[in-house]
Parts: structure tokens; C-alpha cells; sequence
């Protein structure tokens, strides 16, 4: 190897700058609103007003539809990952602390139904993303779990991935019925797992 290969392999990549990663995560909340407002086919115009920018600016970061899709996707999944340990740290309970998480991983579902429907198009990509989703935040559902259950707030007797399947499928059509309360709903799974322990 030459020196000056030496020296491209050797220099690190550039961090990003802490106000160019805030531009960054407003451009895609802003994305996600737009998506549980009016689906993933809303004009890109309608982001661009969501966020405060030009469409430019969101055509320069995200050159396609799918790459600003998988990038809402990617960043309410690692919302929702770092939330968890951070809820538990400050809330007054663990089972308080699981009670407000599951409310935050459910409005993620709710956007995350109407950006599956597009993701699976493509297999291979949808497949990676989920296996990206259940490795972030099946840990974070179990350390809530069983910080809860240690504390005899909650039965011990449930999984991670069994809990966030069962509100999964409780979220499940909730985006396109207003009438059908699914956080209604997953708060009663919640209270149930107060029952016998």
C-alpha cells in the first residue's frame, strides 16, 4: 500500500454538524406529519411548507420519494429507541415509564402502517428494515418490561416482541378509521398487564 492510499483509508469521515442533524430531523418530522395527514403520496410541496424550506432542500438530502420514506422510517424508529431508556430514567414508575412509551411506539405504528404499505414493494428493502426495527426496539420494550415487572408493577409473563405484536395488531387499520380507537384499546392491554402477577 502506498502512503497516499494510507491516508485515504486512514482519515475518519467527516462528523455531520449538530445544526445540519437538527435541519435533518426537522425535515423528516415534518415529513412523518405530512404522511399520517395526508399519506405518502403528499406532494412534496406540502413537506417543504411542513418544514420551512424549499423543495430544493428536501430534493438535495432525499433525491427520491422511497429515500425520504426510508429516512422518516429510520428516524422514528431510533425516536422511539432512544426514548425508552430516557423515559425510564425520569418517570415516576417503570410501568409509567412502559405506559408513555407505548403511546409513542404507537403513533409510530400509525405512520409506520401507511409507509409499509409503499416499503414492501420492495422486498429486500422492507426486510431490512424491519429486521432494523425489531433490533432497536424489542431490547428497549424488554427493558422496560422487565424493570416493571421487578418492581411487581406489572405480570412477568409476557415478551417484548409478543407485547409490540399484539399492539401492532391493535393499530392495524386505525389511519384509515376515525372511528376505531386503537389507543383506547391498547391502553386496556396495558392495564391488563397489571393483573395477576
Amino acid at each position: 500500500m502506498k502512503d497516499s492510499d494510507r491516508d485515504v483509508v486512514a482519515q475518519p469521515a467527516r462528523p455531520r454538524r449538530a445544526d445540519a442533524r437538527r435541519n435533518e430531523e426537522t425535515l423528516l418530522d415534518a415529513a412523518a406529519a405530512v404522511f399520517v395527514a395526508s399519506g405518502v403520496e403528499a406532494p412534496v410541496r406540502d413537506i417543504a411548507a411542513e418544514a420551512g424550506v424549499g423543495t430544493a432542500t428536501i430534493y438535495r438530502h432525499f433525491p427520491t420519494r422511497a429515500d425520504l420514506i426510508i429516512a422518516v422510517y429510520r428516524h422514528q424508529v431510533e425516536a422511539c429507541a432512544s426514548a425508552g431508556p430516557a423515559l425510564l430514567a425520569a418517570g415516576p414508575t417503570p410501568s409509567a415509564a412502559l405506559a408513555r412509551w407505548i403511546d409513542l411506539f404507537v403513533d409510530f405504528l400509525v405512520t409506520k402502517h401507511g409507509l409499509a404499505a409503499v416499503l414492501q414493494s420492495d422486498n429486500t428493502g422492507f426486510d431490512t428494515l424491519h429486521a432494523y426495527f425489531i433490533d432497536r426496539l424489542v431490547p428497549v420494550c424488554t427493558e422496560l418490561l422487565e424493570a416493571s415487572a421487578a418492581a411487581g408493577e406489572i405480570r412477568s409473563d409476557i415478551g417484548a416482541l409478543e407485547l409490540m405484536r399484539g399492539v401492532g395488531n391493535l393499530c392495524i387499520g386505525a389511519e384509515n378509521n376515525p372511528a376505531y380507537d386503537a389507543r383506547r384499546l391498547v391502553e386496556l392491554l396495558i392495564t391488563g398487564l397489571r393483573g395477576a402477577r
